[in-house]
């Protein structure tokens, strides 16, 4: 099992560059990085783990350039988007710098993904809280044709594009893994019908106990005709918790994400080593 860090990089935490070669040097797989491009002011989508929407959350920068500095400082660090709002952005700009991104750092991008959940922030951007999903699944699927085809086209109800030339290419072939976050049913459903792995979240009420969906997960896969061994589980917002990260390895679960706060390295660093620890600890 993997472990990888999640932090909402800002202009008052540890920079990128400090913080990806202390993961590396520490072990740790990956960083993930995620995105708000705003939050507006009248905050009627409440927050999903409930209370006050965290500060972070408004002045988070984006993700594909600290994840740039975190490659560029780094040799074996996987960078991750956690996660990239492709409800929000444009397909053919985004497949561009997922794929730049990818030939920067010599092919050890994540493709982290989800649709959001703040519907005045997606409405800012054109973006209709209900049909989200069905954006996001055409979104994906114009990107993938980007990433694997030297003249792509895509024409679907909600991205349509004629063939075009537009490279670079990522390094990894066919394209970056693209995970999928979302709760069960449906964001595991939607994982296993466009994505490479899916990404629950720990914390957060909608999900349940995480565990006990894995099995779940794994016979919907295989009743959708996927190998479940091709759709590995990451799990956000893991605690500091031995016994519970000892038992996602012995549940088969692929990756680990801790959350690291949003401050100086002075902060920081202490918890990236007891996280450090405990990986050893659990035989990652």
């Amino acid at each position: 099992m993997d472990f990888g860090a999640a932090i909402f990089f800002t202009d008052y935490s540890i920079g990128p560059t400090e913080l990806g070669v202390a993961l590396e040097a520490r072990g740790f797989e990956s960083l993930w990085a995620p995105e708000h491009s705003h939050i507006p002011l009248s905050r009627r989508t409440p927050f999903p783990q409930g209370g006050e929407l965290p500060k972070k959350y408004y002045d988070v920068m984006d993700p594909f350039v600290t994840l740039a500095a975190a490659a560029s400082a780094t040799r074996r660090l996987r960078v991750a988007t956690g996660v990239c709002l492709v409800v929000q952005r444009d397909p053919i700009q985004t497949a561009k710098q997922v794929a730049s991104l990818d030939q920067i750092s010599s092919g050890r991008v994540l493709f982290g993904i989800g649709a959001g959940w703040n519907a005045e922030e997606m409405a800012d951007h054109g973006t209709d809280f209900k049909s989200r999903f069905a954006l996001m699944r055409e979104r994906v699927e114009a990107m993938k044709t980007i990433w694997t085809k030297s003249k792509p086209e895509y024409h679907g109800a909600f991205v349509d594009f004629p063939p075009m030339m537009t490279w670079p290419k990522p390094v990894q072939k066919p394209h970056p893994p693209v995970i999928v976050g979302g709760a069960f049913p449906y964001g595991a459903r939607r994982a296993i019908e466009f994505g490479d792995g899916w990404v629950p979240h720990a914390r957060r009420p909608a999900y349940g106990d995480v565990l006990g969906l894995l099995p779940d997960f794994r016979k919907l896969a295989l009743e959708a005709g996927r190998d479940p061994a091709t759709l590995p589980i990451t799990i956000f917002g893991v605690p500091e918790d031995r016994d519970l990260v000892a038992r996602y390895r012995d549940a088969g679960v692929a990756r680990v994400v801790f959350s690291l706060p949003p401050a100086k390295a002075g902060e920081v660093l202490p918890v990236l080593d007891r996280y450090a620890a405990l990986m050893r600890e659990t035989g990652a």
